[in-house]
């Protein structure tokens, strides 16, 4: 499967602001987006202004990056959004919220999206008590995200877990500590997403 393979660090650059791919390095003194704030690249220091198409391009790149995806599975996400009732926009970020990776990262159980993808991979969770290893899932309400059993004891995870102790998932997920699983009790409504996305420019660069 094609993946992006370059450092990423370069695209926090790109977008003018931390997308968090890093987990911890992205809260450090060795953040490339802190240290070199400015697109990367031999004229990055020189960009002018974007265009209304840039500033739309720049907006759907970002929201792309987010949540680690190429364009072919960012497009066919926002055809799926296209073709149901409803605000557009909105509903494609409600969707790319409910994939199970960004669900794992979510609810604390990694540091990054990237990191959440890669414990997905590997087998780590299950949906309503079936192993799932396709980061592209996407949950419903009534769903139990559960990491498995035998993956309790890893030391990264519980490490990761006692460093997201204090972060409180979002309302649309219930989280069991004691159980290491959760519920998913509803759909993230706009304001459940906190990113720092304006999808209309999105629905403005894809309706071209």
């Amino acid at each position: 499967m094609a993946r992006y393979t370059d450092a990423v660090c370069r695209q926090c650059r790109r977008e003018g602001q931390k997308l968090f791919l890093k987990g911890d390095r992205c809260y450090s003194d060795k953040c490339a987006a802190t240290r070199r704030p400015y697109p990367p690249g031999q004229h990055g220091q020189g960009r002018k202004k974007n265009s209304e198409y840039g500033l739309q391009l720049r907006e759907k790149q970002k929201a792309r990056r987010f949540y680690g995806m190429l364009e072919s599975q960012f497009s066919k996400y926002f055809d799926i959004a296209a073709r149901t009732r409803g605000n557009t926009g909105e509903k494609l970020l409600r969707m790319l919220e409910m994939r199970l990776d960004n669900v794992v990262y979510r609810l604390g159980f990694a540091m990054s999206r990237p990191e959440a993808r890669q414990l997905v991979n590997h087998g780590h969770f299950t949906v309503n008590g079936h192993k799932v290893d396709i980061p592209s899932c996407l949950v419903r309400p009534g769903d139990e995200v559960a990491l498995c059993a035998r993956s309790r004891n890893i030391e990264k995870i519980k490490t990761t877990m006692e460093n997201n102790a204090s972060r409180v998932p979002p309302k649309w997920l219930s989280l069991n500590q004691s159980t290491q699983s959760a519920t998913v009790i509803g759909v993230p409504d706009r304001e459940d997403i906190d990113l720092p996305v304006q999808e209309h420019l999105i629905v403005e660069f894809y309706s071209k």
